[in-house]
């Protein structure tokens, strides 16, 4: 008999991944999504009639134990949320309720129903914030800088909460930036390759950015999914740090973008204060040494690897077409 496995945000860049890996290990995949008057499934499409898709929201509590108690599911990957740093600060409850308050129903819709699945928490980096340590670990305290990095840092403990109170096999993958092609286009790596795209074709002559000084930890999403699926093989349940173990700026990010396209970046970048945070996180770079002991996992795709990767999907894009490869 296949095992189920059900995902919450699978319409997002690493559901989207994640349902193709699982798909690959010949798993049912059940995506949850929530009922809109537009589609959201282009990062799906191609897997369309292979997984199947139902009605819900992290935010209705009845809808998810109705979905553990007819799913029932072996494996659940909670990858939803409100995912963008800086639109948490104008959006807070909502990231909160969704976020952290998402977690928690998700998770206790498995516990009152009885459901023996085991239970992966995208966790993120942004719950170290203001780092007090570099690189960051798995035992590095948090100090989150964003209402998102805050939920983030509830759902963390949540999810240790019912590992330890109900003995669940719960597990927090704390997983550093993840790109690719399949990015959402607000987020400063795609915005930074679509320009590229756009400069490149002549439909676009400037680009809007805040902070250059930022450094982060740039992995490739499809590796950190494949993560993601290891911790839940494990023989017990544990929180994982994934990583590549470099930072590089923004300003890096654009030189290594804008120079595969041939192109000088400063002739086209405008800094804008608008996109700058209340609170900005500095330096995040992770230790992923655990992950490689006890799963046998290593990011297999590097930064100046992912930077052409995502330039030269966005340079096959036209103007007005916004497809996933």
């Amino acid at each position: 008999m296949k095992r189920k496995a059900f995902i919450t945000g699978i319409t997002g860049q690493d559901g989207s991944y994640l349902a193709e890996i699982l798909l690959e290990k010949d798993y049912e995949v059940f995506g949850m999504v929530r009922r809109s008057s537009s589609f959201n499934t282009a990062r799906i499409d191609h897997i369309f009639g292979e997984v199947e898709l139902v009605f819900g929201d992290l935010c209705d509590g009845s809808v998810l134990n109705q979905l553990m108690r007819t799913i029932r599911p072996d494996e659940v990957y909670n990858l939803g949320a409100q995912s963008h740093v800086r639109v948490s600060f104008d959006v807070p409850e909502y990231t909160a309720d969704t976020d952290a308050m998402g977690t928690l129903r998700l998770l206790d819709a498995i516990r009152e129903e009885g459901v023996q699945a085991r239970f992966y928490q995208a966790s993120s980096s942004e719950m170290f914030g203001k780092a007090r340590e570099i690189p960051q670990t798995e035992e590095t305290p948090f100090h989150p800088r964003s209402p998102y990095g805050v939920s983030k840092v509830f759902s963390y403990w949540i999810t240790r909460n019912y590992r330890e109170a109900y003995g669940m096999f719960a597990v927090n993958g704390i997983l550093f930036n993840h790109e690719s092609p399949r990015r959402g286009p607000t987020f400063v790596t795609r915005k930074i390759t679509r320009a590229v795209g756009a400069i490149l074709r002549g439909e676009q002559n400037e680009l809007r950015l805040g902070n250059l000084d930022a450094k982060r930890d740039w992995g490739y999403a499809k590796d950190y999914m494949d993560g993601a699926w290891r911790m839940l093989q494990a023989d017990e349940p544990d929180d994982f740090v994934l990583a590549t173990g470099e930072t590089h700026s923004v300003e890096e990010f654009l030189d290594a973008a804008f120079g595969h396209g041939g192109l000088e970046w400063r002739d086209y970048v405008q800094i804008d204060e608008r996109y700058f945070r209340p609170a900005e996180v500095d330096v995040l770079i992770g230790d992923y040494s655990k992950a490689k002991e006890k799963l046998g996992w290593e990011p297999n795709v590097r930064f100046e690897e992912l930077v052409r990767m995502m330039v030269d999907a966005d340079r096959e894009r036209g103007k007005l077409e916004e497809h996933y490869l």
